[in-house]
C-alpha cells in the first residue's frame, strides 16, 4: 500500500482511505501537541503554523505522487518549532512582543485615537459594533478601549457608569459554586453523587416520583436543590 510513500500510478481506493485515516489521526496528535490555546483561538504564531500544516497534510491526501511520510516528518518539525517559539516567548520579551504585541489603545476618555485605529487597520464602525455587542450605548462612557493581540476589542467604562456589585450595596453573598450534574440523558452519574456526599435514596426523594429515564438533565445547586430538564 502506498500510504507513506509516493505512487507512480493511480492509488487504489484502499490507499486513499488509509491515507485519510493516517492523516486524520496524525493531525489529531499534532493538534494536541500545539495546546489548547491554539485550538480555541489563532494568534499570529498559531495562524502561520496552521497554514503550513494545512498545505503539507492536504497535498498528499489529493496527489498520489506525494507520500504521507515526508509530509508527516516536515509537519512534526514545524510543530516542534512552534513549541520552541512559544517557550522562547516566555523567556525572551522581545520575541514575545514580536509574536504578540502589547494591547493598542483605540479609545481613551470617550474619544477615538484615529492614529491607533489606522495602525490596527480597523474602522470606527467596527468598534461601534463591538460596543453595541457589549451593550455600551454611549462612547462617552468608555474610559479606555484596547485592541488586543488576538483581534478582540476590550472595553473599560468610567467608574460612574459601571454596574454596582453586591459588595457595593452591602448585600451578603455566599461562596460561588457551580451546579453539579447528577443526571444526564436518563442516567445517574454516581461519581457526581458521591462528590456531593449523597446517595440514590436522596436523589429519588428529590425527584418526587419522576422517572430517571425521562430526564434529559438534572443538576444540584449549592443549596442542594435539584433542577430537572425533561425530554421534550
Amino acid at each position: 500500500m502506498h500510504v507513506f510513500s509516493s505512487a507512480h500510478d493511480h492509488l487504489q481506493w484502499t490507499d486513499w482511505v488509509m491515507r485519510g485515516v493516517v492523516g486524520y489521526l496524525f493531525l489529531l496528535f499534532i493538534t494536541k501537541l500545539l495546546g489548547q490555546r491554539s485550538i480555541s483561538q489563532l494568534h499570529f504564531l498559531d495562524f502561520v503554523t496552521a497554514l503550513l500544516l494545512g498545505g503539507l497534510l492536504g497535498n498528499p491526501l489529493s496527489d498520489p505522487h506525494l507520500g504521507m511520510g515526508d509530509a508527516m516528518v516536515t509537519s512534526t518539525a514545524i510543530v516542534v518549532l512552534h513549541v520552541l517559539s512559544s517557550l522562547l516567548g516566555l523567556k525572551w520579551e522581545r520575541w514575545r512582543v514580536f509574536l504578540e504585541p502589547v494591547p493598542l489603545p483605540i479609545i481613551r476618555n470617550g474619544r477615538f485615537l484615529r492614529k491607533n485605529l489606522r495602525r490596527a487597520r480597523i474602522s470606527m464602525d467596527y468598534v461601534l459594533s463591538e460596543l453595541r455587542l457589549q451593550q455600551v450605548e454611549n462612547i462617552q462612557e468608555v474610559a479606555v478601549a484596547l485592541w488586543e493581540p488576538g483581534g478582540q476589542v476590550s472595553f473599560f467604562l468610567h467608574p460612574e457608569y459601571e454596574q454596582p456589585t453586591r459588595r457595593d450595596i452591602h448585600l451578603n453573598s455566599g461562596p460561588f459554586s457551580l451546579p453539579v450534574v447528577v443526571i444526564k440523558e436518563g442516567k445517574v452519574r454516581q461519581d457526581a453523587l458521591l462528590s456531593l456526599g449523597k446517595d440514590d435514596a436522596w436523589l429519588h426523594g428529590k425527584l418526587r416520583g419522576r422517572e430517571i429515564h425521562s430526564i434529559l438533565l438534572g443538576m444540584v445547586s449549592s443549596r442542594e436543590e435539584l433542577q430537572v430538564f425533561l425530554y421534550e
